[in-house]
C-alpha cells in the first residue's frame, strides 16, 4: 500500500519542520513542503485557481501550519486563504495549526484578536470532547485521554465565547455559534487573569467542509504524547472523507519546483550548475581539485602525536606563551573553568586546544552577501608577502557548499587517540552569516570589508585534556619524519621552559569581586585613557516594549534583544611596550588582548572560552555555552541556553537557582529556544531523528547559575538527491549552517524575530557577538560555542589621535572594544527586569577595564 500523502503550507515558522516530522512518524507518510507564497503560484495570474487545484490533487490532505503575523494580513497567509476557498469540487481534507487555525476561523466569519497576554511556551490543560459527538461527526479529539499541550500565541479566535454566562457554558461551549454556524467548538483552554477567566478555542471543525484546526502546537516538545492521537484522528476522518466522496489523488509526484522534505538537500541543483559552468579557477569545484598552490594546501597529510604529562601547576595561557612568541594570529579554545572545583563536570569542558603556527595556515574568508571567497596564505614558511586567490561561488552555491568540497579532499579517518581535534577547521562566524542562511539581509547597508566567516585549516596544534591531565603535540605533515621532529622540538620547548618546573605559580581559586548590579559608568582616569559607553537603560527599556508590541501583535513569540557597549581606550607605542603575549605587572592594568583574555579567563572561567586573533578580528570569550558538538557518526547536540541568575549571598546554591529559574517565564523561554532548534536539526537530520534528553536544567558556572536543554540529533546515511546524482554525505557543517544564527541569540520564529530585531537594534551589526567560534577537525568532529559573553574589536578600527586633554600633542593609538549583551524578551518580561539581566551579562566582560577605571 501506498504511504500517504500531505502537503505541508510553511508560513516561515521555526517550528515547521517539527510539524512535519510529527506528521511523518505519526502517520507513516511522505510529507512535502511548499511556502506560502511560491513563485509558481501567483493569486494574480489568471489560472491560479486551476494551479493550486491540480497541485492539491496529488495529495490526500493538506496541513496550514503557524506562522508569525495576523490571519487578516494576505502577505502573512499566503496560499492558506485561497485554500478555504476552494471550490466544492476541488476540496481537499485540511488540517490548520495556531495562524493555520486563525486563518480557518476568519474564513468562517470569525474575528482573531489580541489576548490579555501572550501564551508563548505555556504549558496547558486541553478541555475537549471525549466521548461525544463520536469521532464519524468529526470530532477529532473524541476517545482522546485528558492532556496537556504547548501553546505559542498572543492571539486568539473570538467566536463570542465571551458572551455566554457562567451557568450556560457547560451546555453551549461545544455548539456552533448561532452567528457563525460554520464554526464547530472541538477543545478549549481558560486562562484565568486578574478579573477574569479568558475562554480560549483550541480546536474546531467546519461544519460542512472537511476542514478541522488546532491553537495549540501538537509537535511541541512538551505536548504530551497522549494528544498526538488527535492527529491520527484527523487523518483517519480525512482518509474517510476522501473516500466517501470518491476523490483519489493523483498518484504521481508533484513538479513544483518550490516542494522540498526533509531532510533538506544541501546541493540543491548543485551538480547541474557545476555541470553548466566551464572548468576554471573561478569555479569553486575546479579550483578545490586543481593543483594551485593554495588549493592543494594539507592535502595528503598523515597523522602525527607525541604525549607529554602536564604539570598541575600550568594553564593554557602559560603554554601559549611558552610557544606562541610575537605571531599575528592566534587560535586558542581554552576550557578555562576546567578547574574550578564547584563546577559539575558536564558543563567544565574537558579539552582545551591551542593552534599552532597560525600565521603560516591557510584562511578561508567570505563576507555575507558576496559571491565570491577568498583564501589566503604566507607565499613561504615566515614570509611577509602573501598568496592570495579568490575562488567565485557558482549559480546556486554557498559558502557551505565550498567547505564541504575542501574538507572532503583533506578528509581523515577518526580513531580514540585524536579526540576530540586532530587538525582542520578552526575559526569563527559572525551573526550575519547566519542572517543570510534565513534571507534576512542586513549586509547590504555595511561600509567594511570584514569576514563573516574566517576558517583556518590548521595542521599544528596541541590538545589539552584536563580530566586525564595531559598535553598531546599533533600535527598534520606530508613527511612522518619530519612531523616527529617539529613535535619533539615542542616537547623540548615545553618542558625545559621555567614555567614547566615552577610550582609557585598555583592560583587555582582566583575571582573577581563582583560589584551590585548597576550600569558601569565611564572612567574618569587620566593616566589610562579609557572611554566606556553603555547602552542609555531608559532607551533600553524602550526598546523591550517595541519588543512587546510585536509580540502581543503575533509577530513573535519571543525576540533576543540585545544592545552594545562600546570601549575606546588608547595607549603609547614605545619600545617599552609589552609584547603580545606577556602577562600583566602586578598592580599594572592589562594593556594588550592577550592581558586582558588572561583578566577575563580569571574572573569569569568558562568552559568554552577563546582568544581568537584571526581575518582582522580580535576576539576574547568567555562563553558559558555551547552551540552545537557532532561527531562522525552523524551524533550531533545543541545546548540551548536560557535563564539567568547572578551569584550573590542569597543565591549562593543550586537548590536556591533552580527555586527562582524554575518558574513559567523562565521555562518557557528555555521551551521556545528546545522547539526553535528542534526545527533546525529536523531539517537536515530528517523526520524522527531527533530527541532531547535533557529540559529546563539548572546548571553552575562561576559566576552565575543557568537554564540549558540538550538536544540530539543523527544525521541521515548517505543518500541521492535524483536519478544520476552524486550521492550527498551531510556532516556537521550542514548542521552548522542549518542552525545559524544560533536560536538563543535571535528568538522565534527566527526569520521574523531577526528581521524584527534589525530594526528595534538601530540596524547595527551585532558582528562577533551571538556568531559561534569553534572547529570541525578533518575526521569530521566539530565543537562551536556561542559567541557570549564577550569582548571583541577589529583592527580597521584602530585610529590614531590625540590622547586627551592632559597629553596635548601627544598621538596615540586608538581602539574601539564592543560588548554584546541581552536577553529573552517575552510576553512576561518586565522592561526593568530585562535591564537589569542585560546589565548582569555586560557586567562579567565589562570587568575586565575595571583596573582602569
Amino acid at each position: 500500500m501506498n504511504s500517504p500523502r500531505i502537503l505541508f503550507i510553511d508560513a516561515y515558522d521555526s517550528f515547521s519542520n517539527n510539524i512535519v516530522s510529527l506528521l511523518t512518524t505519526t502517520l507513516d507518510a511522505e510529507v512535502d513542503i511548499l511556502p506560502i507564497d511560491p513563485p509558481e503560484l501567483n493569486p494574480k495570474e489568471p489560472k491560479f485557481a486551476e494551479k493550486l487545484a491540480s497541485l492539491l490533487r496529488h495529495y490526500d490532505a493538506v496541513v496550514c501550519g503557524p506562522g508569525p503575523g495576523s490571519p487578516d494580513l494576505a502577505q502573512d497567509v499566503g496560499l492558506m486563504k485561497y485554500i478555504w476557498e476552494l471550490e466544492p469540487a476541488h476540496l481537499v481534507p485540511v488540517l490548520g495549526i495556531c495562524l493555520g487555525f486563525q486563518s480557518l476561523v476568519v474564513s468562517c466569519g470569525g474575528v482573531v484578536k489580541k489576548l490579555t497576554t501572550g501564551l508563548h511556551g505555556m504549558i496547558r490543560e486541553i478541555d475537549h470532547a471525549i466521548e461525544q459527538p463520536g469521532l464519524n461527526d468529526g470530532n477529532i479529539f473524541c476517545g482522546v485521554p485528558p492532556f496537556k499541550a504547548t501553546l505559542y500565541h498572543s492571539l486568539h479566535a473570538d467566536i463570542g465565547q465571551d458572551r455566554i454566562t457562567a451557568s450556560e457554558w457547560v451546555a453551549s461551549k461545544w455548539a456552533s455559534p448561532v452567528h457563525l454556524p460554520d464554526v464547530v467548538p472541538l477543545a478549549w483552554v481558560y486562562e484565568k487573569r486578574s478579573d477574569c477567566t479568558e475562554r480560549i478555542l483550541m480546536g474546531m471543525r467546519h461544519k460542512t467542509k472537511p476542514f478541522w484546526g488546532l491553537q495549540y502546537h501538537p509537535e511541541s516538545i512538551c505536548t504530551e504524547p497522549t494528544g498526538h492521537q488527535v492527529i491520527k484522528n484527523w487523518f483517519r476522518v480525512a482518509t474517510q472523507w476522501n473516500l466517501n466522496n470518491n476523490r483519489i489523488r493523483n498518484s504521481a509526484y508533484s513538479a513544483l519546483g518550490t516542494i522540498t522534505r526533509l531532510p533538506k538537500s544541501r546541493t540543491h541543483n548543485i551538480y547541474e550548475s557545476m555541470n553548466r559552468t566551464d572548468h576554471n579557477l573561478g569555479n569553486p569545484h575546479s579550483w578545490i581539485s586543481s593543483s594551485s598552490e593554495l588549493a592543494t594546501f594539507g592535502i595528503d597529510r598523515r597523522y602525527g602525536s607525541r604525549t607529554l604529562r602536564l604539570p598541575i601547576h600550568v594553564e593554557v595561557p602559560d603554554i601559549v606563551e611558552i610557544l606562541q612568541g610575537d605571531g599575528k594570529n592566534f587560535i586558542v579554545l581554552d576550557s578555562a573553568s576546567a578547574k574550578a572545583n564547584r563546577i559539575g563536570a558536564d558543563v567544565r569542558g574537558r579539552y582545551s586546544i591551542i593552534a599552532l603556527d597560525v600565521d603560516e595556515a591557510l584562511k578561508l574568508e567570505y563576507r555575507a552577501g558576496e559571491k565570491h571567497v577568498t583564501a589566503r596564505c604566507p607565499s613561504s614558511r615566515g614570509s611577509s608577502q602573501e598568496s592570495l586567490e579568490t575562488i567565485s561561488l557558482g549559480p546556486g552555491q554557498t559558502i557551505w557548499n565550498f567547505l564541504a568540497e575542501f574538507w572532503s579532499r583533506r578528509k581523515l579517518k577518526a580513531d580514540d587517540r585524536s579526540k576530540p581535534f586532530l587538525g582542520g577547521f578552526m575559526g569563527y562566524t559572525t551573526y550575519e552569516l547566519g542572517l543570510e542562511g534565513i534571507d534576512v539581509r542586513s549586509h547590504e547597508e555595511r561600509s567594511h570589508d570584514r569576514p563573516d566567516l574566517c576558517f583556518a585549516w590548521v595542521t599544528k596544534s596541541i590538545v589539552v585534556d584536563h580530566t586525564e591531565g595531559t598535553l598531546r603535540i599533533q600535527h598534520l605533515s606530508s613527511s612522518e619524519s619530519a612531523g616527529k621532529a617539529w613535535a619533539d622540538s615542542i616537547a623540548n620547548k615545553l618542558s625545559t621552559s621555567a614555567i614547566w618546573s615552577d610550582g609557585l605559580r598555583v592560583d587555582f581559586n582566583k575571582r573577581a569581586q563582583l560589584s551590585e548590579l548597576t550600569p558601569p559608568s565611564t572612567p574618569k582616569s587620566i593616566s589610562i585613557r579609557t572611554r566606556i559607553l553603555v547602552p542609555d537603560a531608559d532607551e533600553y527599556e524602550s526598546k523591550v516594549r517595541t519588543c512587546q508590541d510585536y509580540i502581543a501583535s503575533g509577530d513573535s513569540y519571543e525576540l533576543c534583544l540585545t544592545d552594545q557597549t562600546l570601549i575606546t581606550r588608547s595607549h603609547t607605542s614605545s619600545p617599552a611596550a609589552p609584547s603580545t603575549l606577556a602577562p600583566s605587572e602586578p598592580g599594572i592594568a592589562p594593556q594588550t588582548s592577550w592581558q586582558l583574555y588572561r583578566s577575563l579567563r580569571s574572573r569569569q572561567p568558562a568552559p568554552f572560552g577563546s582568544y581568537v586573533r584571526l581575518g582582522g578580528a580580535t576576539l576574547l570569550s568567555s562563553s558559558p555555552e555551547r552551540f552545537l558538538e557532532f561527531a562522525p557518526d552523524g551524533l550531533c547536540s545543541m545546548r540551548p541556553m536560557k535563564g539567568t541568575v547572578r551569584k550573590s549571598r542569597a543565591v549562593a546554591t543550586l537548590a536556591q537557582a533552580e527555586a527562582i529559574l524554575h518558574v513559567p517565564k523562565e521555562e518557557a523561554e528555555n521551551l521556545m529556544i528546545v522547539d526553535l532548534v528542534r526545527h533546525d536539526l529536523h531539517g537536515v537530520c530528517g523526520p524522527g531523528r531527533v530527541h532531547v534528553p535533557k529540559l529546563n536544567i539548572v546548571e553552575e558556572y562561576a559566576s552565575v547559575f543557568q537554564m540549558i536543554s540538550v538536544v540530539e540529533g543523527r544525521l541521515p546515511p548517505p543518500c541521492k538527491s535524483g536519478e544520476g546524482e552524486k550521492e550527498e554525505e551531510k556532516t556537521g557543517l550542514d548542521v552548522l549552517a542549518a542552525c545559524l544564527p544560533p536560536g538563543s541569540m535571535t528568538g522565534a520564529p527566527k526569520k521574523r524575530s531577526c528581521e524584527l530585531l534589525h530594526e528595534v537594534e538601530g540596524r547595527r551589526e551585532r558582528s562577533l557577538y551571538s556568531g559561534v567560534v569553534g572547529y570541525m577537525d578533518a575526521a569530521g568532529r566539530g565543537d562551536w560555542s556561542v559567541t557570549i559573553r564577550s569582548l571583541f574589536r577589529w583592527d580597521d578600527e584602530t585610529a590614531k589621535g590625540a590622547a586627551n586633554d592632559a597629553e596635548q600633542g601627544q598621538e596615540r593609538e586608538v581602539e574601539t572594544w564592543h560588548i554584546g549583551a541581552g536577553g529573552a524578551v517575552t510576553a512576561l518580561s518586565t522592561a526593568e527586569g530585562e535591564r537589569d539581566e542585560m546589565f548582569t551579562k555586560l557586567k562579567g566582560p565589562l570587568g575586565v577595564f575595571d583596573d582602569e577605571a
